[in-house]
């Protein structure tokens, strides 16, 4: 794949007539010209997911009817699984339509749409067509999901934490999940101490999308993980708290060792005090320790922009943690540009910047954006 070109123009009459050669070589009945032909006119000025639905599409018209006689050929046409963790956009992303023909039609035939699952989350993923089995058929799902924690294949145990994810990007939300993660919790317990970092990422993501609407369940899932755990459980931990410890979660910040924070807050300055969009915003402080002992401290800063209704929202911009001994003094220079950007519209008026150390605010400036 290269940088300069989008990914939905990878989904185009290339891969067409690469599917309906792969197809053919198993299948010679299978109709490359039409499968083609019906596909390259639509594509034009399509976006990925849209492009998606038309291959999928083709493939139910002119493969063999009924899903368990489709997937026959398709599983017959499939290459090499991965060799690597990872690669399944990089590597795998030309079995996206596949992918999407499970989710859309693979309910037909429950095992044979079990067993597509796990042949295409080897070459690709299956994070996205699970979610169907899961919401009409959501027992007899995690059953199966239960063994396939234990799977030797690192896909196949990623699609049991990715493919359950309460709030997977890009996907439908699991409602049944957000409303009670207990099932998907028992599956996490499982691979909480699995051989495989990709896998165990999976593990944190999924802990994170929970901690959402759960955060204390999280946090005591995450306090107990840390008891005693290993290095790479301690890791999963770390990451499954990163949005409550954003959002200073006392709770979360205690189980990292991150207790109040006792020190008093120096020669904050910021400026410029007048400030034209488009520059850097410049801030100093010097945070000194009143505490007898060594202290562990994450130190973040967070600028409250004014909305369109005139009141302001924060957002939290990390700036390190760092251990601090007794009477020590720490100081902290940050030059943090302000710039137009796609995901943020922005409005003239008193903005705030707020140092917040452990979750805490120890203090606070304004400064006034102009337009």
């Amino acid at each position: 794949m290269t940088e300069n070109k989008l990914f939905k123009d990878y989904f185009d009459a290339g891969l067409a007539q690469q599917m309906a050669g792969q197809i053919r070589a198993v299948h010679p009945q299978f109709p490359s010209d039409k499968f083609v032909s019906q596909i390259v006119p639509q594509l034009d000025g399509l976006e990925m997911k849209a492009r998606t639905v038309v291959f999928v599409q083709a493939l139910r018209d002119h493969l063999p009817a009924g899903f368990a006689n489709g997937w026959a050929v398709l599983d017959a046409a499939l290459g090499a699984e991965l060799t690597e963790e990872g690669g399944m956009f990089n590597d795998g992303w030309h079995y996206w339509p596949i992918a999407h023909f499970i989710e859309v039609y693979g309910l037909e035939d429950f095992d044979v749409g079990v067993h597509a699952m796990r042949e295409i989350t080897k070459r690709h993923t299956a994070e996205f067509a699970i979610r169907p089995f899961l919401i009409h058929h959501q027992e007899k799902m995690l059953e199966i999901l239960h063994g396939w924690a234990e799977d030797d294949n690192a896909h196949v145990r990623r699609l049991v934490s990715e493919g359950t994810r309460p709030r997977l990007p890009w996907a439908g939300r699991l409602y049944q999940f957000i409303e009670d993660p207990s099932p998907t919790l028992a599956l996490l317990e499982k691979l909480k101490d699995d051989p495989s970092e990709y896998v165990r990422r999976s593990v944190s993501n999924h802990l994170n999308d929970i901690a959402k609407d759960h955060p204390q369940l999280v946090v005591e899932t995450c306090r107990r993980w840390w008891q005693d755990g290993s290095a790479e459980r301690r890791w999963i931990v770390k990451r499954a708290l990163r949005t409550l410890v954003k959002e200073g979660d006392p709770d979360a910040l205690a189980v990292l060792g991150f207790g109040p924070p006792q020190i008093e807050l120096q020669d904050f300055s910021l400026s410029p005090q007048i400030f034209q969009l488009g520059g850097k915003l410049n801030l100093a402080f010097t945070l000194c320790s009143t505490m007898d002992d060594e202290q562990n401290l994450v130190i973040d800063f967070v600028i409250h922009f004014v909305k369109a209704n005139g009141k302001t929202s924060g957002k939290v911009f990390k700036l390190k943690t760092a251990v601090l001994s007794p009477n020590q003094s720490l100081t902290i220079q940050k030059s943090h540009p302000i710039r137009p950007i796609t995901t943020r519209k922005y409005y003239p008026g008193t903005h705030w910047v707020k140092i917040q150390v452990n979750g805490q605010i120890v203090g606070e400036r304004s400064f006034e954006l102009v337009i």
